[in-house]
């Protein structure tokens, strides 16, 4: 079994909003290797949900290797554990794509956090990362992504969206999208916004019928929903959203 190594601090980038505290006794060197072929597809889901085998702390590394012309599909959703936190190193060949989509939702005093860099190292590779955060309480929901495009990858076509949305004064939501380039023709773009819920949407919901808590559930999926468009699987699509909307019912 690798050994624990020695805790990081909020001073580094990667671990500025984390609780860096919680990681004692972690193994935090112990990397998920994913190499995707030339061609071919890979997809793989993680969801972090209550049960009898939660952990406080739930740390995932994984570094990802996309060969020329493949696809990477990674959906998560983190709404369970004291702190969890999904890290994600990918470097893409040529024509490669890889996809993200992620969920944090939680209250207390929890922080769950998506951690990305994604390397272009060849040209006409693309990427797209959709990350959807609620939190209450005073839970915190994280977002540290880059996008590194080196000098010949040419033709990259990257972005990065982030939204949060906080149900709750003294909830917080944290993004830091960042982009580095050094090709020239490329289409790079990242986003991140946060905010409450739509107060217009849920009075013109409640004119019609609905009732107040009904219209606010309906609103969250609705905004959650972003993150899983890409994922085609219904069954398993239904699924993860189920466990996210399963948290969020007991702060309603």
């Amino acid at each position: 079994m690798p050994e624990a190594a020695e805790l990081p601090t909020r001073r580094e980038e990667a671990w500025r909003y984390s609780a860096v505290d919680r990681l004692r006794g972690a193994v935090l060197d112990d990397w998920r290797v994913i190499e995707v072929g030339a061609g071919e597809s890979f997809r793989d889901c993680l969801v972090i949900a209550d049960g009898s085998e939660t952990k406080p702390t739930e740390l995932h590394r994984w570094r990802v290797s996309v060969g020329e012309g493949a696809t990477c599909e990674l959906f998560a959703v983190l709404s369970s554990a004291e702190y969890a936190r999904l890290e994600i190193e990918v470097t893409l060949a040529k024509g490669a794509h890889f996809e993200l989509g992620g969920i944090t939702v939680g209250g207390r005093e929890t922080v769950r956090e998506f951690v990305t860099r994604v390397v272009h190292a060849e040209p006409h590779a693309t990427s797209n990362q959709t990350v959807r955060a609620v939190h209450w309480g005073h839970g915190t929901g994280n977002f540290l992504g880059n996008i590194d495009v080196v000098r010949y990858a040419q033709k990259t076509d990257a972005a990065q969206d982030f939204k949060g949305l906080l149900l709750e004064k003294g909830a917080s939501v944290n993004a830091v999208p960042q982009l580095e380039i050094f090709a020239d023709d490329v289409k790079c773009a990242h986003g991140a916004s946060i905010g409450q819920l739509d107060e217009t949407a849920r009075f013109y919901m409640a004119a019609r019928g609905l009732a107040p808590d009904l219209a606010r559930r309906l609103l969250v999926q609705a905004f959650l929903g972003d993150a899983l468009v890409a994922l085609d699987d219904e069954e398993r699509r239904d699924a993860m959203m189920q466990v996210a909307l399963d948290k969020v019912d007991k702060a309603l």
